[in-house]
């Protein structure tokens, strides 16, 4: 299993969620061919209700905290409520450049 699939697998049994999307941004970084280090995380959740946004994130990291502790260096988490998605338009945030090691502006 990937690590991409684990993300998945553990927030869809904790969260329920009514959209999630993993995506793996690695290959925006200065990494190996096909790493799976950084990730853009959208959660959409009812458990998210009457939570702020420091509380979900914190949520999310309890979740992953194998992945956080191991192979993941990044993660950009989006966390919504369902009423913050729709007025979202559910619309997707793009994730910032890199700017790390290796990489030029």
């Amino acid at each position: 299993m990937t690590i991409q699939q684990e993300i998945e697998q553990q927030l869809k049994a904790q969260f329920n969620p009514l959209f999630l999307d993993v995506a793996n941004e690695s290959h925006q970084h200065s990494v190996p061919p096909n790493s799976e280090t950084h990730f853009r995380v959208i959660v959409v959740s009812e458990a998210f209700d009457d939570r702020r946004k420091v509380a979900r994130h914190q949520q999310v990291y309890a979740a992953l905290t194998a992945q956080l502790e191991g192979p993941v260096h990044a993660l950009a988490l989006h966390t919504y409520t369902a009423d913050e998605w729709h007025r979202r338009q559910q619309d997707t945030p793009a994730s910032p450049e890199c700017r790390g090691a290796g990489k030029s502006d």
